[in-house]
């Protein structure tokens, strides 16, 4: 935020204002070290690469990564969290920022860059399974209706 209270928005120019920590939501089990790389298989698209590696501020918002990747995938588990630490710059997430609300409310961000894993958070809270079911039958739904576009 700058100083007036106006958001200032996260370019891969303009990212240092942002200082962490940060969280990123996985089906994996990783290691404190490891590193999550751009050019991977989409959580959210069969057969589509990923160019960024996408995270977030708020523990709750990497929880929705962890289990909605987790269940897309058919795994029974709820997935992971971690906390990461962004090797590059990185800027808003383009598929939350100004949808729904004015400005990045998930405060979601994604880079082209890795992420190390610094730790794990075994403590992170996970949703009412009645709200995570609802949020898949969303995105089915706006799968159906080829509206699950994701600017990448």
């Amino acid at each position: 935020m700058a100083d007036d209270g106006a958001r200032v928005p996260v370019t891969f120019d303009h990212c240092d204002h942002i200082a962490g920590p940060f969280f990123h939501g996985t089906r994996y089990a990783l290691l404190p070290g490891d590193e999550l790389v751009p050019g991977r298989a989409s959580n959210f698209q069969a057969g589509r690469v990923s160019n960024n590696v996408y995270f977030s501020a708020l523990v709750e918002t990497a929880a929705w990564g962890a289990e909605l990747a987790s269940a897309l995938a058919g795994d029974a588990g709820r997935g992971h969290v971690y906390v990461v630490s962004p090797l590059g710059p990185f800027e808003d997430d383009p598929n939350v920022t100004d949808k729904k609300f004015p400005g990045n409310v998930t405060q979601s961000y994604r880079s082209r860059h890795p992420l190390r894993v610094v730790e794990e958070v075994r403590d992170w809270v996970g949703h009412d399974p009645a709200v995570l079911q609802g949020m898949l039958a969303r995105l089915a739904a706006l799968r159906e209706q080829g509206l699950d576009l994701i600017e990448d």
